[in-house]
Order: structure tokens, then C-alpha cells, then sequence
């Protein structure tokens, strides 16, 4: 099987982890699988040395065989530069065509409209069916971050172009229910789409062997990209309330991105004392380190003025180091959080409901603990790689059958 990506680890991201944990679970389920990727470049658009000058380079993450291709050292922020990066991987990820093998399906990673691109020339050159993964509907993400305008000239050629690769997919399989009815207004049909959640590697991210604690400070911590799908004003405002009151609580945000710097002024600018920032790209497994370090984590997605319909795969690495969450959110992730009683839901851009999460957390240990043994029991039983791994496969095989 190959899986076409952008986005693939080392890269920061939902995208990028969706797809390791998609090759991974594959591989769990006896799968052989070529992953056809970009040199590692998000958030930043640094790339590695090692990669430099190269049009591609050929690795093997575990069994897993990356075929990792030339890509532009930008920075992925705004429009602009986002389109360059876009048609940078389209036409490089050409280049690993000859070095894929026979191969009987191929599922387009991320973004969805981008990978479909070179997933369908593959598909014609292979002769195997092609799925397209939606992580995010690009698109509907662009209007929704306000890069690109609803109606104009430029978005009604990318829906075309969208509702074509759509159509040419053999079937859909989006990370969020809340995505069925976006992928339906490009004329594909529902018994195409297939729901199946982002996943967690519950080897890595895990609850760490409990130890003396010698941590004076309670942690509230953020990991992830910098990017502006996330509101961090609205955690340091709260972050300035909690400090008022509380000089034993800290947060933390690591991460890098395009936000970078606004977060490093707004934290000038309110003069917090209580906040550290880690402008570092951590590997997975220093991740699941980080996280076992907090005592609460936080999702702080912005206010996008209406219910968010996606899901971010950061819930369930935080519910699988069982850790209580602090949700800021409306729509899918806030439902999940709910109906998981994992964690507390506020909502986006309310600083003052965010503080008193804080404090209640703080202030209550065994609820706190309570959420983060649901959050872990729910993951183990429903959102294991493996267990994701059997669904994907399932209906790759089923494409495969049909085509």
C-alpha cells in the first residue's frame, strides 16, 4: 500500500501524525507500506541538512519505507507561500514513482486535494484504486482561517479542482463525522465516506512509571504547532489571571510556527511571569515526555464563528498519557471531550471560564485524575493505531475489490 502525504514525522502537526499512525496501524494489521513524502520543512521551512540539494531520499521509519522528496525551505504561512509549497510537493512527489513497487491501493494523505493530485497519476501508472483522506477539507480550512475568499474567481476553480479528486476517489475516509456533509456537497455519495478517527499510538504516548514528585508548580501545558488555527491571547490572559492569585501554577507552550513571535510579544506586553515558551520541534517520544510532565493539557482552538466540524489528533495523545484536558472549543472536539468525560470544555476566546478550569483542576486532584484514567480507557478500547489500522484496512480492501 502507499500512502501519499505532505506532511509526514518529523513535521509538526494533525496531518503528519494522522499519517504515521495510519502507515503504523496498517503495519500492525500486515500491511506492506511505502510512504511518499516531503522533506521535513512544517511549520518552519527548515530543512534538515541532510536533505539539501536533493531531489529525494529514500528511508525506513521501522519496517515502514519513506520516500521523502524535494521541497521548498518556506515557511508555511499565509496564502502565497502556502500555494508554492503545495505545487513544490505535486510535482516532486513525481519523482518517487519509479521506486514504488506494485502496489494494490493508495490512499491520499494530506492535505486532501494536494496529495490527490499525484495519487491519481500513480493510481493511472499502477493501475490501483486511489482513497482520498480528509484530514481537514483544505478548502473549507482556508475560508474558515480566512486565507482565501468565499466566492472569488480563485475558490470556485480550487472547488473544480476539489469536487474532480473527490470524484476520482474510489472512496473517502474523513477523521471527523462532522466532515460527511462538506465531502457530500461535492456531489460524492454517502455510502463512499467512511469515518475513521486520527488514532494514537498508545506505546509511545502512555502514562509514564509514576516517581517521586518533586514539582512544586502545578502545569498547564500546550504542545503542537504555533499556527493560527490556535488562540494562545485567550491562554495567556488566563495565564494573567491564574497568576494574580496563584504564583505555584505554570504554563507552557512548545512548539514552533508562524506565531512564534506574537507569543513571545503578548507574553512581554502582559508581563506574565508564570509562562515558558519552548520554541523547539520535539520528537514523538519527547512528546509523550512533555505530556507526562503536565498536570492538565490544553486545546485551545480559536473562535471561528461557528462550530469547528474536525477533530485534532493532539485529544487523544492527551487522553493516552491520561492527563485531564481543557478544551477550548465549540462543535466536534468539545462533543468528544463530553461524551469521553475526559477533560473540561470552555469555550473559545472566554479567558475567564479558561482560569477557572485551571484552578478547579488544580484545586481537585482526584476529579482531574478521574478524567485522565476515562480519557486513557477510552483510547485503549476505541483509538489504538491498531484498532484504527483494522478500520482503513477494511476499506482499502473493499476499494481494491471493487476497482
Amino acid at each position: 500500500m502507499v500512502i501519499i502525504g505532505q506532511y509526514f514525522p518529523p513535521d509538526l502537526g494533525g496531518a503528519a501524525t494522522r499519517a504515521y499512525n495510519a502507515a503504523k496501524g496498517l503495519l500492525l494489521n500486515k500491511c506492506e507500506v511505502t510512504v511518499v513524502t516531503a522533506f521535513p520543512h512544517y511549520p518552519h521551512g527548515k530543512i534538515p541538512k541532510e536533505y539539501k540539494w536533493k531531489p529525494l531520499k529514500v528511508e525506513w521509519v521501522g519496517e515502514i519505507k519513506v520516500l521523502r522528496t524535494f521541497i521548498l525551505p518556506l515557511e508555511s504561512k499565509g496564502l502565497a507561500r502556502r500555494i508554492i509549497l503545495f505545487g513544490s510537493f505535486v510535482i516532486s512527489s513525481l519523482f518517487a514513482l519509479a521506486l514504488v513497487e506494485k502496489t494494490d491501493v493508495i490512499w491520499a494523505a494530506n492535505p486532501d486535494i494536494i496529495s490527490m493530485m499525484p495519487a491519481m497519476i500513480y493510481s493511472k501508472v499502477k493501475r490501483s484504486p486511489v482513497v482520498s483522506n480528509v484530514d481537514d477539507p483544505l478548502l473549507e480550512d482556508l475560508y474558515n482561517l480566512k486565507l482565501m475568499k468565499k466566492g472569488s474567481l480563485m475558490s470556485k476553480v480550487a472547488e473544480l479542482v476539489a469536487r474532480i479528486c473527490y470524484k476520482k476517489a474510489e472512496a473517502v475516509t474523513p477523521i471527523s463525522p462532522g466532515y460527511v456533509e462538506t465531502i457530500k456537497k461535492y456531489g460524492i455519495e454517502k455510502s463512499k465516506i467512511h469515518v475513521i478517527r486520527g488514532g494514537v499510538d498508545v506505546a509511545i504516548f502512555k502514562p509514564s512509571t509514576p516517581q517521586h514528585n518533586t514539582r512544586t508548580k502545578f502545569t498547564v501545558l500546550y504542545s503542537g504547532a504555533f499556527s493560527i488555527a490556535y488562540d494562545f491571547v485567550q491562554v495567556l490572559k488566563a495565564a494573567k489571571i491564574v497568576e494574580e492569585k496563584y504564583q505555584e501554577v505554570e504554563f507552557i507552550l512548545q512548539g514552533k510556527g508562524e506565531l512564534t513571535n506574537h507569543i513571545r510579544s503578548k507574553v512581554r506586553e502582559l508581563n506574565l511571569k508564570n509562562v515558558k515558551v519552548i520554541d523547539k520541534v520535539f520528537r514523538r517520544e519527547e512528546v509523550a515526555e512533555l505530556l507526562n510532565q503536565a498536570d492538565t493539557l490544553i486545546l485551545p482552538l480559536r473562535d471561528f464563528g461557528k462550530p469547528y466540524i474536525g477533530m485534532s489528533s493532539k485529544l487523544y495523545e492527551y487522553q493516552a498519557v491520561r492527563k485531564p484536558i481543557i478544551c477550548c472549543a465549540d462543535g466536534e472536539p468539545a462533543d468528544y471531550v463530553k461524551e469521553t468525560n475526559s477533560g473540561i470544555v470552555v469555550k473559545p476566546g472566554d479567558d475567564k471560564k479558561l482560569a477557572e478550569a485551571v484552578v478547579f483542576l488544580k484545586e481537585n486532584p482526584k476529579k482531574a485524575e478521574e478524567m485522565g484514567a476515562q480519557g486513557r480507557r477510552y483510547v485503549e478500547n476505541n483509538v489504538t493505531i491498531k484498532t484504527v489500522g483494522v478500520k482503513l484496512k477494511k476499506v482499502l480492501e473493499e476499494c481494491m475489490q471493487l476497482d
